[in-house]
């Protein structure tokens, strides 16, 4: 199937699909050319030292040139000892600048020349530290979670007050790096069971002290990373956080309605934006499941703070049903590796989006690397054997 950028009538949404392919501004004034994003992905594609490669670069500048109207890098450690993942990009050091903002120039430079109008994607960089996750194979020291967690295969150590106060810290100057290299904003991934979610989880967390207890407590070291973020880089710079409102996967001891209390704090925090990661987008929720959870979010947070969604999305029709229910943003992961051109081919009401499996030479062709084809066997049925 050809993946090349659509020319002529097709640029110009029909009615039903005008809202989709719209503008949207956060309440700061930064404005994305339409509500279609590409989710964080852990793609594997960096170098070991955490700086960028040309295959996380070309991976995200095709998904600029793409159109989509915002963008987000994989997972971004914000400390060495924080690193998940082989292959992460790094955000940690002032000598991964020159290879961020390599990133950031090729998306805001290529992006403009995606679509009409000539608007380059607002660029997002994920702030994550892996907390229980970080994956002592590659930090060779032994991580850390809110509590000290001996069925984890990692064991974790619980952390130490010097430990949250540093890694506040390195959130805090990993958005200042961005900024400087030129992103448009950050997102604190609070989701999937990282050391933000971590903290919350009212499983995971067993302290006792300020940092435990309660759901202040247990929320105190996300709001306290956003607040110290939030103070450091100026109003014009974006700023949001993933939240992942109930249990799934790595997000344990996560309640539904302790995410909404949540979720109202970081907006009286200073957010731009709330994501929230729902896996199966369609569903509702578990607790309440004659409900959605977006409007419940939308109920929650200000209209100005924007809420992003994600969760196996792939049709404008469902897409739309997320905005239906008041989300602003609809984030998209496989179905973007999928179809790089998703935001420019969507609005043709003929078209249908490619779904797995892909072979390997067209997984090339939507400039995803060898690396990142291997990672993608894990999924069953993604690639084409």
């Amino acid at each position: 199937m050809s993946t090349s950028t659509p020319h002529g009538p097709t640029d110009t949404p029909t009615p039903s699909r005008s809202e989709l392919f719209s503008p949207v501004s956060f309440r700061n004034g930064v404005t994305a050319k339409n509500r279609v994003a590409l989710a964080p992905m852990t793609n594997v594609q960096s170098h070991d030292d955490g700086s960028l490669s040309d295959d996380e670069l070309a991976w995200l500048v095709r998904r600029a040139r793409g159109g989509f109207g915002l963008i987000e890098t994989c997972a971004a450690h914000v400390s060495p000892e924080g690193q998940g993942f082989p292959g992460e990009l790094g955000v940690f050091d002032d000598r991964l600048l020159p290879g961020l903002t390599r990133l950031a120039t090729a998306l805001r430079s290529e992006g403009a020349q995606s679509s009409v109008p000539s608007v380059p994607p607002v660029s997002i960089v994920q702030l994550f530290h892996g907390g229980a996750r970080a994956s002592q194979r590659l930090t060779g020291q032994r991580s850390f979670s809110a509590s000290e967690q001996p069925s984890d295969p990692e064991n974790p150590r619980a952390a130490t007050e010097e430990d949250i106060v540093r890694t506040i810290a390195a959130f805090r100057a990993a958005a200042l790096r961005a900024l400087r290299a030129g992103f448009d904003g950050v997102e604190l991934h609070g989701a999937h069971g990282y050391i933000l979610g971590q903290f919350l989880s009212r499983t995971q967390n067993q302290r006792s002290d300020g940092w435990g207890g309660d759901l202040a407590g247990r929320a105190r070291f996300l709001r306290e990373a956003l607040r110290a973020v939030r103070a450091a880089v100026p109003a014009s710079f974006v700023v949001g956080v993933r939240l992942s409102p109930e249990d799934f996967g790595q997000a344990k001891g996560l309640d539904l309605d302790e995410s909404l209390q949540v979720a109202s704090w970081l907006c009286e925090d200073g957010i731009d934006f709330l994501h929230v990661s729902l896996w199966q987008a369609q569903r509702n929720t578990q607790k309440r499941p004659s409900e959605h959870a977006m409007p419940l979010f939308r109920k929650a947070c200000p209209s100005d703070v924007r809420l992003i969604a994600a969760g196996a999305v792939w049709t404008v029709e469902e897409a739309q049903a997320l905005l239906d229910k008041g989300t602003d943003i609809v984030a998209l992961g496989r179905a973007a590796i999928a179809n790089p051109d998703w935001p420019l081919l969507a609005r043709d009401v003929a078209w249908s989006p490619k779904r797995p499996p892909l072979s390997a030479a067209e997984l090339h062709e939507r400039a995803v690397s060898p690396k990142l084809v291997s990672y993608l066997r894990n999924f069953r049925g993604f690639v084409a054997e």
